[in-house]
């Protein structure tokens, strides 16, 4: 295994490796960490009882793994990193008004891992919260630097070391926690249900821009359903289960806190297993997840350089210093982030959904509906390529879906002033898929797409013989 040496560039069909089966372990583990189970505390919190809470935790990772699972397919395809296929849809520059959204996302989630794995180092091992944020971003960004390989074989053996530990702390939390009545009424309001299936929906399609990410280098015929499938299948499989606990944690206790929550059940078993258990769901996962992140934010960063800059060099060197750059900046949101994290992380993930739905919508009707698959990918990276400088069709589509979901959010206190006509339901995640995913439809019927057939052909011949191969179905 060697350092990878790409990193916005296109992968040939000669470095192409794995199977697609690679992808589910790898999305297990990516999202199993007590984050994802911070996430069923919305429900609860709310006053949602805990079979409400369930049915709208389920609905939601089961809903929003859909749109996150769908991008996978587009790796193999264009060999390409996830944000940047976005060229062909907003312009080689205008790609760079949804990357900036994801760059938050991805400094985002390792700063409140950076928060949380510091936090529990210092208060069971010792030392300071300070000190052990630099070793954590330090192994991440050792990690990142390294790259797309080593991801892959760290994220594929850590359910060795976690499943056991959570299956236990599982076991544990229904043996010796039992779920309180609800406080008032029957347990349900359609505004908890929605808060919980949003922040479910929210934080699986938040892993949208990851994906074909880490697909990439998958041979071209690699099948679609199996691509597809396994990673729907890993992503669902870890927010179903640590979701669910997170649910059914958050119902019986008083004060749900996932560290202090985590630490209490494990000691049901023996004082001491708690705090270990901790560390070992947390740091090692953190660490991994956190390394994802920055080669991701790494790729979007130098996608947007270069798109200003064409002559700027996509070496080691170059990909090095974004992923520093990036942990950088992780080091100090994190310093920066109050201590008690939940609210703050609730409100992280709800903004998140509003940022990314309208891209995704645009993204996905782009690859299934308009081009099919089909895209000239050195265009992608030509200032006079055929997707041009700047694609008014998909920035028109993104900022219709946000200007339209605005008027219904809900995020900490501020509300959106059409909120109480729908009863003070969340549904902006609804219009902001519906919308700008109708308006580039509606936009690109009169797009001629086979005039692009040309450079599409042009482009496989000059990149790879076998780019065109059949994909397995």
């Amino acid at each position: 295994m060697e350092p990878e040496t790409r990193s916005i560039d296109y992968v040939p069909q000669s470095e192409r490796h794995g199977k697609a089966w690679q992808q589910a372990p790898f999305w297990f583990t990516g999202q199993f960490v007590p984050t994802t189970m911070v996430v069923g505390f919305v429900g609860p919190v709310l006053g949602l009882s805990l079979a409400w809470s369930l049915v709208a935790t389920i609905a939601g990772v089961l809903f929003g793994t859909c749109f996150m699972a769908f991008h996978a397919n587009q790796g193999p395809t264009m060999g390409l990193p996830q944000m940047i296929q976005s060229r062909a849809q907003f312009g080689l520059r205008g790609a760079s008004v949804p990357m900036i959204a994801v760059i938050g996302v991805y400094l985002g989630f390792s700063s409140f891992g950076v928060l949380l794995g510091s936090q529990v180092l210092a208060s069971y091992l010792g030392w300071t919260t300070l000190g052990w944020s630099v070793v954590i971003v330090g192994l991440a960004t050792g990690l990142a630097i390294f790259g797309y390989d080593l991801l892959h074989v760290v994220l594929r053996w850590l359910p060795y070391l976690v499943v056991p530990v959570f299956g236990i702390l599982t076991v544990l939390a229904l043996a010796n926690l039992t779920p309180a009545a609800p406080a008032v009424g029957d347990g349900f309001s359609w505004a908890g249900l929605l808060a919980q299936f949003v922040a479910a929906t929210g934080y699986q399609l938040g892993y949208a821009v990851y994906v074909s990410d880490y697909s990439r280098y998958l041979p071209a015929d690699t099948s679609q359903r199996a691509v597809i499938g396994w990673t729907y299948l890993g992503a669902c499989l870890s927010a179903l289960w640590l979701m669910s606990l997170g649910n059914f944690i958050a119902a019986s206790v008083p004060v749900p806190d996932a560290l202090t929550n985590l630490q209490y059940v494990g000691d049901q078993w023996f004082d001491g297993f708690g705090e270990l258990a901790v560390v070992l769901v947390l740091i090692p996962g953190a660490i991994a997840l956190m390394g994802v992140n920055l080669y991701g934010a790494m790729l979007s960063s130098l996608s947007i350089v270069q798109s200003f800059r064409p002559s700027l060099q996509v070496s080691a060197r170059n990909r090095a210093l974004g992923i520093v750059g990036g942990a950088v900046a992780v080091f100090a949101v994190a310093q920066w982030l109050p201590a008690s994290y939940l609210g703050s992380f609730n409100d992280f993930v709800t903004i998140m959904l509003y940022v990314l739905v309208p891209w995704t919508a645009v993204n996905l009707v782009d690859y299934y509906f308009v081009r099919r698959g089909h895209y000239a990918v050195t265009e992608i990276f030509r200032p006079d390529g055929i997707y041009g400088l700047w694609g008014w069709r998909g920035l028109l589509a993104y900022v219709l879906g946000l200007l339209a979901l605005a008027p219904f959010v809900r995020v900490g206190t501020i509300e959106g002033p059409l909120l109480d006509d729908v009863g003070g339901v969340d549904l902006a995640f609804v219009i902001g898929l519906v919308v700008p995913g109708l308006v580039y439809w509606l936009l690109t019927r009169g797009h001629d797409v086979a005039r692009e057939e040309a450079a599409v052909a042009r482009s496989r011949h000059q990149l790879d013989g076998d780019l065109g191969v059949s994909r397995g179905r």
